[in-house]
């Protein structure tokens, strides 16, 4: 029988450009997370590396690829702590170099690589408080909506600027995702008014679990993130939230409290558009 419960561990980071000291940091809290039983680990965007686009194109690895040292690192995490790790976004080539994949890369406790997400939406912003992004001058877009199993439950990819595109998260719930995987680098000016408000929707909406793992303070070239790395269950609650520090926050699922939300409200067999 599949199980029907799942704890899981977000984790928090301040990556900097230093590749090697984010993967030990990574390493240090995969493991710090698996002592506190989780079985399913979720690092944020920008996990490996946290700088200019330039140095982002050097660091990016082809899938698969095991002497990579991201994919290296990332496999030894998993097996070592035997964890599903799903690494939140890093720069996979793609067939243009200066516009490399922003991929998740999921593993399974035995290192093995599981399942691949490339970011669909691309963060190209112009705010109030006088930031500028253009992630699609670097980055180039994935086009496919992907999910992988952890026993009953059903896990759904995205990242980051994802978040504000429901559409994106009922095609992964009409899939049957039951738990939506949300790995982050949201800035403070959007973090501050919409980090907690749009994940806690997405849950509501879904009827899912939500866990979501964020970067959180200042990084090179004047980048600061919000943090607040979260876990929402399926009627919206705040299980769990990361203070303004690195670290970790976890919680268990439970498939039969899942169930008996839809149940209740079966807004999600009400569909009609």
């Amino acid at each position: 029988m599949e199980a029907e419960t799942l704890r899981v561990a977000a984790v928090q980071l301040q990556s900097q450009d230093d590749v090697a000291q984010n993967l030990a940091e990574c390493a240090r809290l995969v493991a710090a997370a698996a002592g506190e039983g989780a079985k399913l680990v979720l690092l944020p965007e920008n996990f490996a590396y946290f700088g200019a686009d330039e140095e982002k194109r050097r660091q990016a690895e082809r899938l698969p690829d095991l002497n990579g040292p991201i994919q290296r690192a990332l496999s030894e995490m998993a097996r070592k702590s035997g964890v599903y790790l799903v690494a939140g976004g890093f720069p996979e080539a793609s067939e243009e170099f200066t516009k490399p994949f922003n991929t998740a890369l999921v593993y399974d406790p035995n290192g093995a690589l599981l399942e691949s997400y490339r970011k669909i939406h691309l963060f190209d912003v112009a705010l109030q408080d006088g930031t500028t992004l253009a992630e699609s001058s670097g980055t180039t877009p994935g086009d496919a909506v992907r999910t992988f199993d952890i026993g009953a439950f059903r896990l759904g990819l995205s990242i980051c600027y994802d978040l504000r595109f429901p559409e994106l998260y009922r095609g992964l719930v009409s899939r049957g995702a039951n738990v939506l995987l949300v790995p982050a680098a949201f800035t403070v000016h959007t973090g501050k008014d919409h980090w907690h408000a749009l994940l806690r929707a997405r849950a509501i909406e879904s009827q899912a679990y939500v866990v979501a793992a964020a970067q959180w303070g200042k990084h090179p070239r004047g980048r600061t993130t919000y943090g607040h790395s979260l876990i929402v269950d399926p009627w919206g609650c705040v299980i769990a939230d990361a203070s303004d520090r690195v670290g970790v926050v976890s919680a268990s699922f439970d498939l039969k409290y899942l169930e008996q939300v839809r149940r209740a409200l079966p807004c999600l067999e009400h569909r009609r558009l």
